[in-house]
């Protein structure tokens, strides 16, 4: 059976024919404005209809950022995208003659990783995706945790320090503050403008004007004192917030994907010490594993595919 996976972002929208294996049959992506949510809508239909030529597809499925009601019908919220109460999946229901659903776009993410990626050999799993923020996804028996009214799992908004930075979200301290591209860019900065180890970051900064995500990558792969130092202080933040998740889900493994985790070990090594260090019972709890996201653009459009083929059965 084969699938339709829609992964809908603030500038563009990514299509895919998805198999049963988490294969990408074909694919499409349009650019699209974020400010225009019938322009979104009349996109995804007609990617719908032109992926649907000569395939026989089973349901689609639909990922976005935002808050998704239990029934994988309604956003109540879409913080890129002009939503507010959206009946998302009726409009497009009245559109197109196939079974939808619509899923949070890191649920979407981290249950491709679950079913075909780094997590397909346990049942209990955490994904930690270090973007802009910090997204994730949890999976707890075999099933994709959504939480009661749908909403649930929004990992980069816990707390980890109390009256801590201000998030977007409105609260103080979020490990999104602490954990993400954005701080990384932030806490690169600062030791740009400490000088000693952040001569570097220092001299980069000047050349270019700005420090970028890339920068730091080019930094961390040649051992910058400085770039390595951020990276290390990121994975201190993720590591704590880990231990924090494990005392209350038990996971078997984390996966950490986004950008950021292209680093590798040089990421998982601190994460993983900072884990232990405060992890609750340390000796007599069981200890998950820590493993680098395999999917990486695609795990969007193959989750929300595999999960619309899943609910299609059902029906």
């Amino acid at each position: 059976m084969r699938a339709i996976g829609i992964d809908i972002g603030g500038t563009k929208i990514a299509g895919a024919v998805v198999d049963e294996l988490g294969h990408i049959i074909a694919h499409d992506r349009r650019p699209t404005s974020a400010s225009e949510p019938q322009v979104i809508e009349d996109t995804v239909v007609e990617m719908v209809k032109h992926l649907s030529q000569g395939e026989e597809i089973a349901a689609v499925g639909v990922a976005a950022a935002g808050f998704i009601d239990a029934s994988q019908s309604v956003v109540y919220y879409a913080p890129n995208i002009n939503w507010r109460e959206e009946p998302f999946r009726e409009k497009l229901e009245k559109r197109l003659d196939l079974p939808i659903i619509i899923e949070n776009d890191a649920n979407a993410a981290g249950w491709a990783e679950f079913r075909f990626g780094a997590g397909r050999l346990v049942s209990d799993m955490v994904i930690l995706t270090i973007g802009t923020g910090v997204g994730g996804a949890i999976v707890s028996g075999d099933r994709l945790f959504r939480g009661g009214f749908g909403a649930g799992a929004e990992l980069g908004h816990l707390r980890v320090v109390p009256n801590g930075l201000p998030c977007g979200c409105g609260a103080h301290g979020c490990i999104e503050q602490y954990g993400s591209g954005r701080a990384l860019l932030r806490m690169a900065n600062e030791l740009a403008d400490a000088g000693g180890i952040g001569q570097v970051l220092a001299s980069v900064r000047s050349r270019n004007g700005v420090l970028t995500g890339q920068d730091i990558s080019e930094l961390v792969s040649i051992g910058d004192p400085g770039a390595l130092s951020a990276l290390r202080t990121l994975g201190t933040w993720l590591g704590q917030a880990c231990a924090s998740l494990a005392a209350v889900l038990d996971p078997q493994l984390f996966v950490i994907g986004g950008g950021v985790a292209q680093s590798g070990d040089v990421l998982l090594d601190p994460i993983r010490l900072a884990f232990l260090e405060a992890l609750p019972a340390r000796g007599y709890h069981p200890e998950p594993e820590f493993r680098i996201a395999e999917l990486v653009n695609d795990a969007g459009v193959v989750g929300a595919a595999d999960l619309a083929r899943r609910y299609a059965e059902t029906i």
